[in-house]
């Protein structure tokens, strides 16, 4: 058995609600024991590791992650992928289907699996797609692809349109128990749209679409929800006009789940300035007011995840009129930095921040990691919430570089990442 032992480390944990001076032993993959005091006496380890008072928390937990692999794998590979995540602090990451060919059979997650077992440096958990070929039409062979390792099935941002098949899908959903993960947007009037309606969009000539379309997507999927009786996850909230459905069904007892991405939680839709599509994300960046009401909904705990949704785009795909050219962002590597901003302006606290980075995602997964308790993975993040940085995209572990964030001044910077108990990342 090997043994280390961190020291000297401010104590982030999520479960207490608590930072606190204290050590961590790590011994076979486990926390072997949590120590209230910064250097515990009489303790033996093969490695010994002084955080100098920076902060240790449970590694993040990102769902929605997209890999190019397969049919992508320019933009993103398992090896890249898991090096950015290492270095970010993210030491699982739950991938999305949208890929080429989609993962709709047990054949291609199997292949997923494999590929990313031999190179990704952090854990790999596959989400399956709920219908074949996410064209909505009918739904995949869930329980085989629960047998090969599936733990969530989402059609990604293609909303199923018709409704008797989303229902039939959760029903049988329902019956395996099986997570089911949706994009809440109304189809017809999200198709198309750049930005978010009102006087931005509007002054800019760009196609937008109102905050109501999340909101009627989010109460036709609590309706079958309610319908059905299956676990649900909205995949990114993010608008105050969604909250409210949200909050009713969470009070009527049904098993429902929320999350929002890190974008969302720290730009709004006047970044966008003059067409700078490194901005353009999906859903479309929002007001300020909705920024602020969905932070709060982090902060009280009504929206429970927050996630990268990293998206690596090549530079053709970025390099074209707003309106044409692709979401998304990459968020791997710079998610705990960016929104360490919610940290150091007062409007969240760290427990609070992991609690939704690490220790809801892996409850609603049913994973054993997200918490600082012996007997728990192994799965940590060290990091400096201080360190100054000025981001530099082309610096990224990631293929792509399709990041908002190059060039903002920001404050944290990981200094080590445990996998299982092994450093998979140090910083240099």
């Amino acid at each position: 058995m090997t043994a280390t032992l961190v020291t000297n480390a401010r104590l982030i944990d999520p479960e207490a609600d608590t930072v606190a001076e204290g050590a961590l032993l790590l011994r076979d993959g486990a926390i072997a024991q949590v120590f209230d005091t910064p250097a515990p006496d009489g303790v033996t380890a093969d490695e010994t590791i002084d955080a100098r008072g920076a902060f240790l928390a449970p590694g993040i937990v990102d769902i929605g992650v997209k890999v190019g692999e397969p049919g992508e794998r320019h933009k993103e590979s398992y090896k890249t992928a898991g090096l950015a995540a290492a270095a970010g602090g993210v030491t699982t990451i739950v991938t999305r289907p949208d890929t080429e060919p989609t993962i709709d059979t047990p054949e291609v997650l199997n292949f997923i699996r494999e590929r990313a077992e031999d190179d990704a440096a952090v854990n790999v958990l596959p989400m399956a797609a709920l219908t074949k070929g996410r064209a909505g039409q009918e739904m995949t062979e869930i329980g085989f692809l629960i047998d090969a390792g599936a733990v969530a099935f989402t059609d990604c941002d293609r909303v199923v349109q018709d409704t008797r098949v989303l229902g039939r899908a959760m029903t049988y959903a329902r019956s395996l128990g099986a997570l089911i993960m949706a994009h809440p947007q109304e189809p017809g009037l999200s198709r198309g749209s750049a930005a978010t309606s009102g006087k931005f969009a509007s002054l800019r000539g760009l196609p937008s679409v109102s905050p109501m379309a999340e909101r009627m997507g989010l109460d036709r999927d609590i309706a079958l929800v309610e319908m059905t009786g299956v676990r649900y996850h909205a995949d990114q909230i993010t608008t105050a006009r969604a909250l409210p459905a949200l909050e009713r069904a969470k009070k009527n007892g049904f098993d429902v789940t929320a999350g929002t991405s890190m974008h969302h939680l720290t730009l709004n839709e006047m970044d966008v300035a003059d067409y700078r599509t490194f901005f353009k994300v999906k859903p479309p960046l929002r007001s300020e007011d909705d920024r602020q009401a969905t932070v709060e909904a982090v902060r009280s705990g009504l929206i429970d995840i927050v996630g990268s949704f990293h998206t690596p785009q090549d530079e053709e795909s970025k390099r074209l009129p707003f309106e044409e050219a692709a979401s998304g962002a990459v968020g791997l590597e710079t998610m705990l930095p960016v929104l360490l901003r919610l940290y150091h302006s007062g409007e969240l606290e760290l427990p609070t921040l992991f609690r939704a980075l690490s220790l809801n995602p892996a409850k609603r997964l049913g994973l054993a990691c997200g918490r600082l308790a012996a007997g728990a993975p192994a799965d940590l993040v060290l990091f400096d919430a201080d360190k100054p940085l000025i981001l530099d995209r082309f610096k990224l572990q990631s293929k792509s570089k399709n990041t908002p964030f190059d060039g903002a001044r920001l404050q944290g910077k990981v200094i080590a990442t445990f996998v299982n108990g092994n450093a998979v990342y140090r910083s240099a």
